[in-house]
């Protein structure tokens, strides 16, 4: 539904902060979200989530939320409960979507399923069999919490001596933890917006791979769109990333990130339901090079909303 009025919204509620390891990240998001749509007229307010975000959304009457919550919270079906339960639309993925594409383990194995390109990956136990998984999985490879985002407790593990402390780190951030294949190649990005793909970015970072630091810090972190990749091999990356997003039941907006490597396979890496809003971010870049402003993205966002009214 295009939406002609900004009055048409009613009274948003940008949610954003909440408790999880991305809460600075969130809030810095939410804000431009916020700014964006105050330009444009829209009667929107800061919501930081908290254990009184129930009684707030009820005394305000918010018409509709734009959820900027980050990682755990957020991005993992909570609050999409939450609204749901009290009738109130909201921007991206409802509660299955965002519970499928936070977990990286349900992701890869829906993915694998659908037979679109993953790297190869189990589950790892608290004491795992060391020289069995570096057997399976070759080194270097990744160790990654499943439910989190933007890289953190993640480390690429060179030799056997480093894998305990890998694990134990990830562990850290989440119970659940997956062992990686390394892919040793070129990280990509494709951001998605309803059922359209926009241009796809490439990531180039002199650390050892797309950590925190290199995503909300570096000033050496490049940022390639168009990405250099000929027609072909970016129309397949849309064709995937939307098969993917459609995939893990995503809706509305989010981003799916892939590799690839030396022989030119590309491998799906893992979707974000809630993808960052910052001035480092990857969905901003890709939709200022399909022609569309900050402002215009924003909006669009928020115009899916409405039909979830419907």
């Amino acid at each position: 539904m295009i939406v002609q009025s900004a009055a048409d919204f009613g009274k948003v509620a940008v949610l954003m902060g909440g408790r999880s390891a991305e809460r600075d990240i969130s809030l810095a998001s939410g804000e431009a979200v916020l700014s964006a749509l105050i330009r444009q007229g829209v009667d929107a307010s800061k919501v930081d989530v908290d254990l009184t975000l129930c009684k707030q959304l009820h005394s305000s009457n918010y018409d509709r939320a734009f959820v900027m919550l980050h990682g755990r919270g957020g991005e993992d079906g909570e609050i999409q409960g939450v609204l749901q339960s009290l009738a109130i639309p909201y921007t991206g993925s409802d509660i299955t979507g965002s519970a499928l594409s936070i977990n990286k383990t349900l992701s890869k194995h829906l993915w694998v399923q659908q037979g679109l390109p993953t790297a190869v990956f189990e589950q790892v136990t608290k004491v795992p069999d060391v020289d069995g998984l570096v057997s399976r999985l070759g080194l270097p490879l990744f160790i990654k919490p499943v439910n989190e985002g933007s890289s953190l407790g993640m480390s690429k593990v060179n030799s056997v001596s480093e894998l305990i402390d890998a694990i134990e780190l990830a562990m850290k951030f989440d119970a659940e933890v997956i062992a990686e294949r390394w892919i040793d190649g070129e990280e990509y990005t494709v951001a998605v917006l309803g059922q359209t793909a926009l241009p796809v970015i490439k990531l180039k970072t002199p650390n050892e791979f797309y950590d925190f630091e290199a995503k909300y810090q570096a000033d050496t972190t490049e940022y390639l769109c168009p990405c250099g990749l000929n027609n072909q091999d970016e129309e397949y990356c849309k064709k995937i990333a939307i098969e993917a997003f459609n995939g893990l039941r995503m809706k509305g907006w989010g981003r799916v990130d892939f590799m690839r490597d030396k022989s030119g396979q590309f491998y799906l890496l893992e979707a974000n339901s809630v993808p960052g809003m910052t001035d480092h971010s990857l969905v901003p870049m890709a939709a200022k090079q399909a022609g569309l402003s900050f402002d215009d993205l924003v909006w669009k966002i928020l115009e899916t909303t409405m039909e979830v009214a419907k």
